[in-house]
């Protein structure tokens, strides 16, 4: 009864909300993650996970900013389409056109992205050295494009975007265009190429020491699909493989690269380091990633 009431204790009139925006949305572990954060710290905040795609997507945000929420975390499939909705934009936010995180700055929203700076750092901690080498990156989207554009600035030589033909394939156009134009002085040459193209797909990954998938290929209900045919003989022993999904934890694609030898590293990671940082941003704390980890992930 004493523990019922201490935790009891901790939603009051002053506690600060923060949400998630996005759809489907019952995977998600951010709720989990940030309102444990929230408990190890003492700090008198409440995550909770909000069901809203595109079409309700203008009226949550107007709601979120009217409620005088903290801030909130924007994930598929409106990460692109928030944009417009949003008072500023960091840097972050601006070159990947794309943002998953927004903060309520006294009433003024601001979106930051901080799924790229996530991603390269899940790829250290994991021992990764990108220094040099060639990356072979699929997608287009909301994730894809601050992944491309935070590789860019990792020291990475090349960078190889697949896309599909669809309504999106303009986005990675933009990504190489603006790696290759605006960001000369890191020294990285951007391509874009269909993923239809298979002959072509087979002979980048070849020569790639990663290859990351940047798509919802993977996550329910999208489970049994994997941006690598199983035709196509694309994956090696020396091979990288990543993943944005984290749920399932082993994708249909990361199966694939543990049976070839290859280097399997899920979403998990990229989402801890990602939240680690709207964490900071939400609250001015910092997230206690390792107490975290071990409490959810063992």
């Amino acid at each position: 009864m004493a523990n019922y009431e201490k935790n009891l204790g901790k939603i009051d009139g002053r506690t600060k909300l923060v949400g998630l925006l996005a759809t489907p949305i019952g995977h998600s572990l951010s709720p989990q993650m940030h309102n444990l954060g929230y408990t190890l710290l003492g700090l008198n905040y409440a995550y909770l996970a909000f069901e809203v795609g595109n079409d309700t997507l203008k009226e949550a945000v107007e709601g979120m900013k009217a409620l005088g929420v903290a801030g909130f975390n924007v994930s598929m499939p409106n990460k692109m389409e928030v944009l417009p909705y949003l008072d500023e934009l960091d840097d972050s936010a601006k070159y990947a056109r794309a943002s998953n995180t927004v903060v309520n700055r006294d009433g003024k929203l601001i979106g930051y992205n901080t799924d790229g700076l996530g991603y390269v750092k899940n790829l250290e901690q994991q021992g990764v050295d990108l220094k040099g080498k060639k990356v072979t990156l699929v997608g287009s989207g909301g994730v894809a494009t601050p992944i491309a554009i935070q590789l860019a600035q990792s020291g990475i030589q090349e960078l190889n975007i697949f896309a599909r033909n669809d309504q999106f394939f303009h986005n990675a156009e933009e990504n190489v265009n603006y790696i290759n134009n605006e960001m000369k002085s890191f020294g990285v040459k951007a391509n874009i190429l269909p993923l239809e193209d298979k002959d072509r797909f087979r002979k980048e990954v070849a020569e790639s020491a990663v290859l990351a998938n940047g798509t919802s290929l993977g996550m329910k209900p999208l489970d049994q699909l994997s941006i690598v045919d199983d035709t196509l003989d694309v994956l090696r022993k020396d091979l990288v493989v990543t993943d944005v999904v984290y749920n399932p934890q082993k994708t249909k694609l990361l199966k694939q690269a543990e049976e070839a030898g290859a280097t399997a590293i899920n979403g998990l990671g990229m989402m801890l380091w990602q939240g680690a940082l709207g964490f900071k941003l939400f609250t001015g704390e910092d997230m206690p990633i390792d107490d975290i980890k071990k409490i959810m992930f063992g």
